[in-house]
């Protein structure tokens, strides 16, 4: 499966964008999705998770109450809605596909999509 995340760009603090993650190649029901982030000199890290069947959402505390992750799966899409922006949210973004938990270690990628907040 190859993954193709959009949506990002510049935002003024307090707004909000939509990210995209398109898959081609394979049906993403067969996989677990996530998002992660990558700031300038920090480590990758994990924001949101869903699972194959939308019903098992989880956030990492900083995306609790702002983010939501969600998926079609009759698009063979995954999305993240991001609102209330923060500068502190500034990063490429990644989606990723496992078929089993997704996190780090996950071997499926698509390439970022930058998101930059303005105070």
């Amino acid at each position: 499966v190859q993954l193709q995340a959009s949506g990002g760009g510049l935002v003024q603090a307090g707004g909000s964008l939509r990210l995209s993650c398109a898959a081609s190649g394979r049906d993403l029901r067969s996989f677990n999705m996530g998002w992660f982030r990558q700031a300038p000199g920090k480590e990758r890290e994990f924001v949101a998770r869903i699972s194959w069947n939308g019903y098992s959402i989880y956030y990492a505390d900083s995306a609790k109450g702002r983010f939501t992750i969600s998926r079609d799966n009759a698009k063979n899409a995954v999305y993240l809605q991001m609102n209330s922006l923060k500068p502190e949210d500034t990063a490429a973004y990644y989606c990723a596909a496992d078929p089993l938990l997704v996190t780090i270690g996950s071997s499926l990628w698509g390439q970022g999509t930058q998101v930059t907040v303005s105070s």
